[in-house]
């Protein structure tokens, strides 16, 4: 198959938590920069240790090798360098997760991490061609109070901020967990976002929709479980941002071959593909796209579908969109 399409398409990425994207060069630099010491001796045994038996065995190395991030430069080092490569994958307009919580919690200052990515967020679009927006996230496996607590330390950069997100580990924290917190974040004017039945059941996406009242669902790959809340989803238009590369990382499939991202648009769902933490999990947008068309033989046509799912789930102006869509329709026809 010819996978080309799979970089060259204009798309938007909608699933990339921005501290996921630190390459082992990257972590080693910092950590030279910093004088941080780290528990592997070189990059290409800390690229070794990359093989993750389910989420939680990703999270451990995953926090770990954050630690290097410490000042504004740091944080914008970060951005720089993903913005760039996405930019290779045909990506033109990203929707970066970060987790303040993991920052704040080591003691690097809440104003350093959303400083520091900010600064390269405000100039994406003219050093890359890449138009972006924060959204922040909470994590699951610390309290609600801790996430609210965190909500009152983004008030002051509200406007740097187009929504608010849950990650981390999921089994046994439940979207209801963070009701009031999303409640509190939509009083604000923040869209919601969830991660929601990647390997929690189909249960807590119906409580993403129901309680937290999200715009899209990261992952909901457990959804195809239950035929009511297929048909939620097709009727909702609800966006689903998957991650295949990812879910076969942590073993959500076995193999690609096994994803069921066929079988959600077959069904009509508004499946858009982006890459989760690409330094770990062996590809960026593209690369997922790509693998994920030859695993599963997905005609061009699937891929023309994604792409522009992932326009119109993006949080964007009407304008914007239109323009983006235009942009997709330019490059379809120039293949035709």
């Amino acid at each position: 198959m010819n996978v080309a399409p799979a970089y060259a398409l204009p798309k938007a990425e909608l699933h990339l938590h921005i501290e996921g994207t630190f390459e082992p060069e990257l972590i080693f630099a910092l950590a030279e920069r910093n004088r941080v010491r780290l528990p592997y001796p070189s990059v290409d045994a800390l690229r070794n240790a990359y093989e993750f038996t389910d989420l939680q065995s990703f999270l451990d190395l995953y926090y770990a090798a954050m630690n290097v991030l410490r000042t504004e430069a740091d944080f914008a080092d970060l951005a720089e360098a993903y913005f760039a490569r996405a930019r290779a994958q045909g990506v033109v307009h990203a929707e970066l997760f970060f987790d303040p919580q993991a920052h704040v919690a080591r003691g690097v200052p809440f104003e350093t991490v959303i400083d520091g990515l900010w600064s390269a967020v405000r100039e994406s679009e003219r050093r890359h061609g890449v138009s972006s927006k924060l959204i922040m996230c909470f994590l699951r496996d610390r309290s609600a109070e801790a996430a609210l607590a965190t909500l009152e330390q983004a008030l002051p950069y509200g406007d740097r901020i187009v929504a608010v997100g849950l990650d981390s580990a999921e089994i046994g924290h439940p979207p209801s967990k963070f009701e009031r917190v999303f409640a509190r974040a939509r009083a604000e004017g923040w869209k919601t976002v969830a991660h929601a039945g990647e390997e929690g059941p189909p249960s807590y996406v119906w409580e993403a929709l129901d309680l937290l009242h999200v715009s899209r669902v990261d992952h909901g790959v457990r959804s195809l479980e239950d035929p009511l809340l297929v048909a939620r989803l097709r009727d909702d238009r609800m966006p689903l941002t998957v991650c295949p590369l990812s879910n076969v990382k942590l073993r959500v499939f076995d193999t690609l071959r096994d994803h069921t991202l066929g079988r959600m648009l077959d069904e009509g769902l508004v499946a858009t593909v982006n890459s989760d933490d690409p330094a770990y999990f062996g590809g960026y947008v593209g690369d997922n796209l790509a693998a994920v068309a030859q695993a599963l033989q997905l005609p061009p046509s699937a891929l023309e579908t994604l792409a522009r799912n992932s326009f119109e789930a993006a949080f964007i102006e009407p304008a914007a969109r239109a323009a983006y869509l235009a942009q997709l329709d330019a490059a379809v026809a120039a293949r035709v």
